[in-house]
């Protein structure tokens, strides 16, 4: 899940510049999930831009934007609408906008209408919350399942920082510091001798940009 929040109206506004006739798109997951890109959002952004004088095209939210699949199918019957059109605004995240991007064969303007923030997991009551960095050296199993690179501000892998005070981050005095949150959940679980190992520096190699994942090799030819 990533978690997006939607750019400031002036901001969206002034990226269109001149341009008066605009298609919107949202994503039925995670932006839904953020209510930055679902149904109530699209209809109320198209309101607002048609309220400054920009026509709205059309408007189409795929299941997943990020999928070429999915957004194609999605885009489909809006095709007409979609070559009247000068600009076309993405309210997904960055992976969504680009997927538009690389499978619009129409070649129009893509605008992101969100801010991609970070990584997250959604909980039985709604919430989002970044628990994972995709460093690409996961550490979950030397500590207790609790990721120290995303939860801690410092991505401290070897214990707390000396400006751990009771329990509580340094840097943030309310939130409960994550390696106090990996220790005691080891601790339940029989396995403190796991984190008194010591791990060797993170190999930032392995977070260079960008990351590829070929599964379809005939496509990769």
């Amino acid at each position: 899940m990533i978690i997006t929040e939607q750019k400031p109206l002036d901001e969206i506004v002034e990226s269109l510049g001149a341009k008066t006739r605009v298609f919107l798109v949202g994503c039925g997951d995670c932006a839904t999930a953020c209510k930055t890109g679902g149904e109530a959002e699209i209809q109320k952004m198209k309101k607002i831009l048609e309220e400054k004088g920009i026509t709205v095209a059309g408007a189409c939210i795929p299941d997943a934007t990020c999928v070429a699949a999915k957004l194609k199918t999605a885009l489909a019957p809006h095709l007409p609408a979609l070559r009247q059109t000068e600009a076309v605004v993405v309210f997904s995240c960055g992976l969504g906008a680009q997927s538009f991007r690389d499978n619009d064969r129409l070649k129009l303007e893509v605008l992101p209408g969100c801010n991609s923030l970070s990584g997250a997991v959604l909980d039985s009551q709604g919430n989002l919350w970044e628990k994972c960095a995709m460093c690409g050296q996961c550490v979950l199993g030397k500590t207790a399942g609790i990721c120290p690179v995303a939860l801690c501000p410092k991505g401290l892998l070897n214990g707390p920082c000396g400006g751990m005070n009771k329990g509580k981050c340094e840097l943030d005095p309310e939130r409960d510091c994550a390696w106090v949150l990996i220790y005691r959940e080891a601790e339940k679980k029989r396995s403190l001798e796991n984190i008194k190992k010591i791990q060797p520096a993170r190999n930032h190699k392995k977070a260079a940009r960008p990351h590829v994942l070929i599964v379809n090799q005939s496509a990769a030819k």
